[in-house]
């Protein structure tokens, strides 16, 4: 027995350090190469869950990448996007709106044939959106414009333009609240934008952020999850009562965040190489559950309601320049669960 103990505890060690460096909530489960240039940025990703698309943004060559998630195969890399941010898909079109920085024009891709059918010129950097579908609209930051382009998709035309005192980042749609949110990181405030009539109905002070720039909503109980790059802070707030209720440390370079809400978690992709896994307990607790290590200059993901899939995209591997999609399992267990 003095001889198999220190074996077993050994084995042990060894299985523990196995599973951290796995990851305790996420499993790597495929890789998708992409046609386009190693090495160049990517951006946003957004998913059509009526086709069972992953619509990726590669912002270097200009490439909107159509992957179909059932196959993990390229459908079509879509040219003709030039510095591609943002995007949006509108299932009722199967339309997908781009934010494209290089021309400082908001694109307009059908999905039917695959082609970039409409270019709309628009404010100093177009960058995140997001669609009010009970009003038909897309809300386009323009982030060093300091506005926000609202996009009417019946009519694909810019129908307004909201102005503010300071540089915008990422608009969220609250489907419970039927209300815009906007993060205006140089003031680091959120403001309230009515949909229906496209007025500003107020701006609030997010407590205890600096530069807030990402943000993910959970509309059932209108919390905002917002990324405060200036002080490395995941906070939460509260949408209906406009205080913060959570803040959380995260590593540098976080720059989008998306909400699971069938798991109630939420994913931060930063480019300083992690995931940020965070547990939404109930709608006033939070805890992080991990880093979890990737790629460095990953910044940007995207979630699968459905299969609970997590798809981040890599410019480099150690150094090396690629062009792909990691696709990883979400990993569920007493540890994690609310």
């Amino acid at each position: 027995m003095m001889q198999i103990r220190p074996f077993v505890s050994f084995l042990a060690a060894y299985v523990l350090l196995g599973v951290f460096a796995e990851g305790q909530i996420l499993r790597r489960v495929a890789t998708i190469d992409l046609p386009g240039p190693g090495g160049q940025r990517f951006d946003y990703l957004t998913i059509d869950d009526e086709d069972q698309f992953l619509l990726s943004a590669h912002l270097g060559p200009g490439i909107l990448y159509v992957i179909d998630m059932k196959t993990n195969k390229v459908v079509k890399a879509i040219p003709g996007v030039p510095g591609i941010t943002g995007l949006e898909f509108v299932p009722e079109t199967r339309k997908v709106y781009t934010s494209d920085w290089g021309e400082e024009k908001i694109g307009i891709v059908d999905l039917h044939s695959m082609t970039v059918v409409k270019r709309l010129a628009t404010a100093a950097k177009p960058n995140g959106s997001t669609y009010a579908a009970p009003f038909q609209k897309v809300y386009v930051s323009n982030t060093l414009g300091k506005a926000v382009a609202v996009v009417d998709v019946v009519k694909d035309e810019i129908v307004k333009t909201i102005e503010f005192p300071s540089e915008t980042g990422m608009p969220q749609y609250d489907s419970s609240a039927r209300k815009v949110y906007v993060n205006l990181r140089n003031t680091n405030e959120i403001a309230e934008i009515d949909p229906a009539t496209d007025t500003l109905l107020g701006k609030y002070p997010v407590d205890g952020c600096q530069f807030n720039h990402g943000m993910a909503v959970d509309s059932e109980h209108h919390r905002a999850f917002i990324l405060c790059s200036g002080n490395r802070t995941f906070t939460v707030f509260a949408l209906d009562t406009h205080k913060s209720i959570a803040h959380l440390p995260m590593p540098a370079g976080a720059d989008v965040v998306k909400f699971d809400p069938g798991l109630s978690r939420i994913y931060v992709a930063c480019s300083s190489g992690f995931i940020s896994v965070f547990q939404a307990q109930d709608a006033e607790h939070y805890r992080k559950l991990e880093d979890f290590p990737v790629e460095k200059m990953v910044h940007s993901l995207a979630v699968d309601s459905t299969s609970h899939r997590v798809y981040a995209p890599e410019q480099q591997e150690k150094g090396q320049p690629v062009a792909r999609m990691i696709v990883y399992e979400s990993i569920t267990s007493d540890r994690s669960k609310p």
